[in-house]
């Protein structure tokens, strides 16, 4: 069987000139799980593991009961679910199980309480043995929310290599000011999850409801993008641009094959990948540089190692008009790609205590991000030069909306492009 799976190939400029000097060239491709699979809907096993230490107390800890709840309502009884909570201590109140009864899995949720203070690996471990406990196939979440800093962080890092050993990509979520960017960030990462900042304690439930439904919509697993290239032609750099950006690296299969581990595709949102490529010179012509190959697996239709492959062409010309041809979605993204880069450096340099460097790479950061539409954050980045400039530091808030809403790219559809 085919068509699980759609591939996209669009190069941001389709013509390159015939001169007698290597030229760099973008390719973006899309992963989409196509209407085939659709409807596929695998059971989901996940688990919440919440803070309740005392500075979660009055609206936060209120919305996180509300939040589990709903998030609750959005399983059935094919899905599995476990609470775990922590202060100092680690409690599992809602043991591993089937959701047959929601309203008493509510009901426990209802009655949770701050108290003490915060330490994240303990909980992270134990809802992994939770998690553990089910053998079905199901597809495996934890959602992790602190406002806290926490005890032995090295711990937390091992915790969450265990959860990519065991398949668990962990959605670790901060709310508030006082908790460890860094520190989630990684934990998501050597996860395969995500790690997101939430501002207001109002915006909870939505993120427990969009990482319940994004389990949901996952039928392609264990997806793999692989490049091959022809003599000639190199590969420099890969970043998977939706839904987040990250910088993927790649793994070498030879010195012009390149093949990137995607993981679990979602429907709707698929995944996005930004290729920088090294070509030599060529004479006018069209010619196939290079082929794009995605393998990906479906459990719930029993497909394994299935394959979908698209050729990836370029033109050699000298014509003036063709030259100037490019794409503007590719190129948006490319440009949301640098500033990206920029943010991150600017960052580094700011905590080495180089202003100078932070200031002028945040201002070009900020160049990039107006001219994309992008003036919310744009806005905290001018906010942030001010600080910088006045008292030599970032904010902590201003710090963890340039990290977290930096990585955050949108649909090429939804891209609003710049003017000319």
């Amino acid at each position: 069987m085919s068509g699980e799976v759609t591939l996209r190939a669009t190069l941001a400029r389709p013509f390159l000139a015939a001169t007698t000097t290597p030229q760099v060239i973008y390719a973006l491709i899309e992963v989409q799980p196509s209407q085939v699979v659709a409807q596929v809907r695998m059971p989901v096993n996940v688990c919440f593991v919440l803070d309740r230490s005392g500075s979660m107390r009055g609206e936060k800890m209120e919305r996180v009961r509300q939040a589990t709840s709903m998030a609750i309502d959005r399983l059935n009884a094919q899905d599995f679910v476990a609470v775990v909570i922590f202060d100092h201590r680690t409690e599992v109140i809602v043991p591993f199980g089937p959701v047959h009864d929601p309203t008493a899995i509510k009901r426990r949720i209802g009655r949770i309480r701050d108290a003490g203070g915060t330490r994240i690996a303990p909980a992270v471990d134990l809802g992994l043995r939770e998690i553990a406990k089910d053998q079905s196939g199901a597809i495996r979440r934890m959602v992790l929310l602190t406002d806290g800093q926490t005890e032995h962080e090295k711990e937390c890092i091992l915790r969450a290599d265990d959860a990519g050993r065991l398949g668990v990509p962990i959605t670790a979520l901060g709310v508030g000011r006082d908790w460890n960017e860094d520190l989630l960030i990684e934990m998501a990462n050597r996860s395969g999850g995500t790690a997101d900042f939430i501002s207001r304690p109002d915006a909870i439930e939505s993120y427990f409801q969009n990482t319940v439904q994004q389990a949901q919509n996952t039928a392609i697993h264990n997806a793999t993008l692989n490049l091959r290239l022809v003599q000639g032609v190199s590969p420099r750099a890969v970043w998977q641009v939706i839904p987040l950006i990250n910088n993927l690296g790649y793994r070498p299969i030879s010195d012009r094959d390149v093949s990137v581990p995607l993981g679990e595709v979602e429907t709707g949102q698929g995944r996005t990948v930004l290729f920088e490529l090294l070509v030599d010179p060529r004479a006018a012509g069209t010619y196939r540089v290079g082929q794009v190959e995605a393998v990906y697996d479906v459990p719930a239709l029993g497909l394994r190692q299935e394959k979908t492959r698209q050729d990836l062409l370029l033109t050699f010309t000298a014509d003036p008009a063709q030259l100037s041809q490019v794409n503007p979605n590719v190129m948006n993204i490319v440009e949301k790609v640098s500033a990206f880069k920029l943010q991150t450096r600017a960052l580094q340099d700011a905590a080495e205590g180089n202003v100078h460097g932070a200031t002028q790479k945040l201002q070009s950061a900020v160049t990039r991000l107006l001219s994309q539409g992008e003036l919310e954050l744009a806005e905290t980045m001018q906010q942030e030069i001010a600080n910088l400039e006045q008292s030599g530091q970032l904010s902590s808030e201003g710090q963890k909306t340039i990290k977290f809403q930096g990585r955050k790219t949108v649909r090429l559809s939804d891209i609003d492009l710049p003017k000319e």
